[in-house]
């Protein structure tokens, strides 16, 4: 579906991408480079039906050699926000004829902002919002090699917290209070029967896999 923006909005986001602190090797990176402009050139330029009709006429009269192509940009954005998020990590690179397990730890938080990846326009964000905030509560990890492995979990146990439920439905605190609200609780590791109370910078220090988010804001 090809729809028609106004080119002023069309590119923009609920915040600013130039105040991101772009460490490399973190999750806000990998979201900035999926979420980068790229310009569209040479072989890789855009069939324009407007600039075609206008030359040519109606399109079903254009024999395919003469639809004209021109440059463009393109831009992918998040133009609805998911009450989960879930973000999964290519853990694995080819390396000639074979896959390779990549090992590299990504650096996550326990509180991510979505508004610098979603369009201006985010079909459910409230007008105004110049944060969409997400608080994590699982992690998988996987350990040993693309041919053999195990899979362990890291999950958050947070008690009924009415002041954030407060926090979360009417957003009139500061958001300062709602992100130190969110990431109390008790982290547990999770290993098929085993289950063990570990640190949240056990939890973040973790080669991460899968990673789940529920939105606050």
């Amino acid at each position: 579906e090809v729809s028609t923006e106004d080119p002023e909005t069309a590119f923009c986001t609920l915040a600013n991408r130039e105040d991101l602190n772009l460490e490399d090797g973190s999750i806000c990176h990998c979201l900035y480079q999926f979420t980068r402009n790229e310009k569209l050139t040479e072989t890789n330029k855009l069939l324009c039906d407007v600039c075609t009709q206008r030359r040519y006429g109606p399109k079903k009269n254009i024999k395919s050699e003469k639809y004209i192509y021109t440059n463009a940009k393109k831009q992918m954005l998040i133009s609805l926000v998911p009450p989960v998020l879930t973000l999964h990590l290519k853990r694995f690179q080819q390396a000639g004829f074979n896959l390779r397990k990549v090992n590299r730890h990504i650096k996550f938080p326990e509180v991510i902002d979505l508004a610098p990846f979603c369009t201006v326009k985010c079909k459910n964000v409230a007008e105004g919002n110049t944060k969409v905030l997400y608080s994590l509560y699982g992690v998988v990890e996987h350990s040993g090699t693309m041919r053999s492995g195990h899979y362990t979990a890291y999950a958050k146990m947070r008690s009924m917290n009415d002041r954030l439920s407060d926090l979360v439905v009417r957003g009139q605190s500061p958001q300062a209070s709602l992100e130190t609200e969110a990431v109390k609780g008790q982290w547990f590791h999770i290993s098929d029967s085993h289950v063990q109370a570990v640190s949240a910078s056990k939890v973040l220090s973790s080669q991460a896999y899968l990673l789940f988010y529920e939105r606050l804001l």
